[in-house]
């Protein structure tokens, strides 16, 4: 088997997270998480279990809304989406996210896209992952600088969701509601706790089994590198052709 690319240990990391969700919700500009729900249906297909269904937003193929977030929030809020993804300027400790920028709101230094619906999302899907492939402090921070969506919330507040792992480009991190704090349980190959440690602005615990992130079988690489890198070439031809390229520079 061809060395994994770091990327397609990403896609495969994600699909194994997404393991047990029957509808999973991708925003537009999300190839990697998209790669991976499409390759958890293909793996699906291949053992004759229950379809997958997936809503990638921006896909023509793979979408089932026709009016955008506006369907998605409304299909959120209905129960009807099991997993979702969302990433930040800045994320912290306790699974707060960051979408507005750095500084004192509204004084920021450094202005993002804003929070659009991430806390209502954060709130009503189950399976929230969150998914940065950088890994540095200026990420990965002790308090965030604003709050675009809480990782947690008060005793009495209703919310179904909330964020469940947090996957990085060099490791894998579990959320504990109830300690509102993160588990490290993978490194990826070539990463130390150490260097993990230092690239994390906040505390985490250490999983007592940590290890490396697993690699994945002969079978899921190759639909990995064939249906499902065919079916990324309609939403996401960039990223395909790129991750193509990456295979290649790989086997030689």
């Amino acid at each position: 088997m061809n060395e994994l690319t770091l990327r397609e240990r990403l896609i495969v990391t994600i699909a194994s997270l997404l393991d047990g969700a029957r509808h999973v919700a991708v925003g537009a500009s999300s190839p990697i998480p998209a790669a991976a729900a499409m390759l958890l249906r293909a793996q699906k297909e291949a053992v004759n279990e229950p379809a997958v269904r997936l809503s990638i937003l921006g896909s023509v193929k793979h979408n089932l809304f026709t009016n955008g977030s506006a369907e998605l929030f409304d299909c959120a809020g209905q129960g009807r989406i099991d997993a979702f993804f969302l990433g930040g300027g800045q994320i912290d400790g306790q699974g707060n996210i960051n979408l507005v920028g750095v500084g004192d709101y509204p004084h920021t230094k450094v202005r993002w896209p804003g929070s659009f619906g991430s806390a209502y999302l954060y709130f009503t899907i189950p399976k929230v992952i969150l998914f940065r492939e950088e890994h540095s402090p200026r990420v990965f921070v002790d308090k965030v600088d604003f709050i675009s969506a809480p990782g947690t919330s008060e005793p009495g507040v209703y919310r179904k969701g909330g964020p469940y792992a947090l996957l990085t480009g060099m490791a894998l991190f579990m959320f504990d509601p109830s300690k509102a704090r993160f588990r490290l349980v993978h490194m990826h190959p070539g990463h130390t706790l150490e260097e993990i440690q230092s690239a994390t602005g906040f505390a985490f615990d250490v999983d007592p089994q940590l290890s490396v992130t697993p690699s994945p079988d002969a079978a899921t690489l190759e639909l990995l590198r064939g249906r499902v890198l065919d079916e990324l070439r309609e939403t996401y031809p960039d990223f395909a052709q790129q991750l193509t390229k990456e295979i290649a520079a790989h086997a030689e």
